[in-house]
């Protein structure tokens, strides 16, 4: 039987955000010791490694969450004979000094100052944001992944703000842009221009105010909504698309998920 072709050891996916590239890699390579132009953060798979850091010489196993600055001198080094599989995104500094306005963090500020987090809801957050980078323009839901962003920076280069400026009343505005209209897309930017907010103090502030984030909050809405044009006879691959789901199948995990029933349920039963 003729052997299977082995899979690339690295590759590079098409990113769905200017100025973030992508690569997913399963070696047991030794790196020498190098520097990136690009700050990186990624999550660790399968396996182990050591490297040296700025911070000196860690250690890395599976489900860790892994970093590393521009001209940040690192190696990297697998630990058994297995290798080790991970995913990274590099951003270009231009791309993290806009976010970092927006997270209030100075520029002498920008910096992750932990190679390694042993951190299990940002290593959660950092491979949602790996899929939503790498995914399809039409699968990519803009906002999630730009919440995602801004709350993975926000661990990980260490902020500590005050809640005091999470002004209720704008939050209560970016509610109600989302209550009146849920079908249509909208944006962090989009709703920090509405506030006077900036995208972070949006994200932080709605959390707070509706123990939601924006994204989850815009699907219950939805869900919500697609219920009401159900109940009304409107056909259920027209109701997802006249409620901003992506099709029919994202409308049904999402109306389970909530209600416990499909919306076909809910259709034969009016």
């Amino acid at each position: 039987m003729p052997s299977r072709p082995a899979r690339p050891a690295f590759s590079m996916l098409r990113c769905t955000m200017y100025g973030v590239e992508a690569v997913a890699a399963d070696s047991g390579h030794t790196f020498p010791r190098h520097t990136h132009e690009q700050f990186g953060i990624g999550i660790v798979d399968r396996g182990a490694q050591k490297s040296f850091s700025g911070r000196g010489m860690v250690e890395a196993g599976a489900g860790d969450v892994i970093m590393v600055n521009p001209a940040e001198v690192h190696d990297g080094t697998p630990i058994g004979d297995a290798g080790r599989a991970w995913r990274m995104l590099y951003f270009d500094p231009g791309t993290i000094g806009t976010l970092a306005h927006d997270l209030q963090i100075g520029k002498n500020n920008m910096e992750f100052n932990r190679p390694v987090a042993r951190d299990a809801n940002l290593a959660r957050r950092v491979r949602l944001l790996f899929t939503q980078m790498t995914a399809s323009a039409t699968q990519c839901d803009a906002l999630l992944r730009e919440q995602l962003l801004l709350s993975v920076l926000a661990d990980a280069l260490h902020t500590v703000n005050s809640h005091a400026n999470d002004a209720p009343d704008a939050i209560r505005m970016a509610r109600m842009r989302i209550d009146d209209d849920p079908a249509t897309g909208v944006s962090l930017l989009d709703l920090a221009q509405d506030t006077g907010l900036s995208r972070f103090q949006v994200l932080r502030g709605f959390a707070r105010v509706t123990g939601l984030t924006p994204h989850a909050y815009q699907l219950q809405r939805r869900v919500a909504l697609a219920r009401r044009l159900i109940a009304q006879g409107l056909p259920l691959a027209e109701t997802a698309a006249a409620c901003g789901f992506a099709d029919q199948s994202h409308m049904t995990r999402q109306f389970v998920r909530k209600y416990g029933v499909s919306p076909g349920m809910v259709a034969a039963t009016r």
